[in-house]
């Protein structure tokens, strides 16, 4: 079918030349356009149905095929659709918007006129100075977030930052516009996360309310929607995305960069996450919290934050059961290892939690304490806690998994060798 740039120079051959070279390129077509038919049937089905030498018969089975190949991928995005749509429906009604106000001050401007002179050039030619005095106060917003429910009397978890002020007024806004307001029950002092509680009676039925789910089952690539008040305006917004990397150790911090902390094991994902969204619940596709929405990277394009709903769970059990937020306690002091402070310990392992007073005059296992009556001492290295490893957490991290009283395996490295013992966690005091 294409030009052969050398067929300009068949007339000079002779004929017997000429008919075996004609020969040839029949049977070359023939060839080619076999070779095509094959190729095109890897491509396409109707291209392949084009040429069958069978007509329309080939053409229509391959066509009813291809119909119904497109008609299963069809069906399995409309299914998936679908899915994303109810999960969406049946999660925003316990989906709220945060509403910081705060009483400021209200100003009035005015002017006061001074003259240099004293009235030597009579009247008329005063300076007006404008001036600022102080009118009262008067209640505005300030500041918003997202949060939800977790129980049907009114529990709701957001973000510690999201109420971090202590003389403000916090209310709930519900997806139907209802206004509730609330009290801040517990700010957790070592995760990003708050608990408040509806001051108003819950309506008969309760608070609609979103399940917790498994953290720990994520897989990279997984399917994961943001719902939240996005920039304190658009109340509810839905944005989906992936699972984009796990177990993340970020510094986050406020915009004036005034406060920052340090934030370990946080989900990360390409659904958009914004200022506004903190607090507000990232789901699975079965409409399971699987963390909760506390950062996002600025000057990037989808790049946020959660903290995994695993860290919030023996938070919301604690408030729940008994009004605040108790935490268990091993009683040891410590510095986490990497190769430097290894290599200048002479140490066998280069992770885990060196049990050391550092450069205090402290002791390094408190005395009376869940970790002094196991028998942890100074120069030990707590490498595993309850099964959850230290080579990419920090050993308050990982405690603040399980509740007071619980007894985990804890495994320790002294001297090269491995120790396991087994220790009831105590509750922290403040006297601690």
């Amino acid at each position: 079918m294409h030009d052969n740039p050398e067929s300009t120079q068949l007339h000079t051959y002779d004929a017997h030349v000429r008919r075996h070279t004609l020969f040839v390129a029949t049977v070359a077509g023939i060839t080619a356009s076999v070779v095509t038919a094959v190729l095109t049937l890897g491509v396409g089905y109707m291209m392949w149905g084009a040429v069958s030498p069978s007509g329309e018969i080939a053409s229509g089975i391959q066509e009813t095929r291809s119909d119904i190949d497109t008609n299963l991928r069809g069906s399995k995005w409309v299914e998936r659709e679908h899915e994303l749509i109810d999960v969406v429906a049946r999660a925003n009604p316990a989906v709220v918007s945060i509403i910081v106000t705060q009483d400021v001050p209200v100003y009035e401007q005015y002017f006061e006129t001074y003259d240099p002179f004293g009235g030597l050039f009579g009247p008329g030619n005063e300076f007006r100075i404008p001036r600022q005095r102080e009118m009262g106060t008067e209640e505005r917003r300030v500041g918003g977030g997202s949060g939800f429910f977790v129980t049907e009397d009114g529990l709701i978890v957001t973000n510690r930052h999201v109420v971090a002020l202590e003389s403000a007024r916090y209310s709930a806004v519900t997806d139907t516009g209802v206004t509730y307001p609330v009290e801040v029950l517990a700010r957790d002092p070592v995760f990003d996360i708050a608990i408040l509680r509806v001051e108003e009676q819950a309506p008969e039925e309760g608070f609609p309310t979103l399940p917790l789910g498994d953290s720990g089952s994520l897989q990279l690539g997984q399917t994961v929607i943001a719902i939240g008040n996005a920039l304190g305006e658009f109340q509810n917004s839905v944005s989906v995305g992936v699972v984009s990397g796990l177990s993340r150790s970020i510094v986050a911090g406020d915009r004036q960069r005034r406060t920052s902390e340090l934030l370990e094991e946080v989900i990360q994902t390409d659904a958009a996450i914004n200022p506004g969204n903190s607090g507000g619940p990232l789901l699975n596709s079965s409409g399971e919290v699987v963390g909760v929405n506390v950062a996002v990277a600025l000057g990037s394009d989808n790049i946020g934050f959660a903290l995994p709903v695993n860290m919030v769970k023996s938070v919301v059990d604690s408030v729940a059961e008994h009004g605040e937020i108790r935490m268990p306690f091993l009683g040891v002091r410590y510095v986490m290892l990497n190769e430097r402070i290894a290599g200048a310990q002479d140490l066998t392992v280069t992770y885990g939690a060196f049990i050391s007073s550092g450069q205090h005059d402290v002791a390094p296992v408190q005395r009376d304490s869940p970790a002094a009556s196991a028998g942890i001492r100074a120069g030990d290295v707590i490498i595993e806690i309850g099964g959850l490893s230290l080579r990419e957490r920090s050993l308050a991290n990982a405690i603040r998994t399980f509740s007071p009283g619980q007894t985990v395996e804890v495994v320790i490295n002294r001297g090269g060798e491995e120790v396991r013992l087994e220790i009831e966690l105590a509750e922290f005091t403040n006297s601690q």
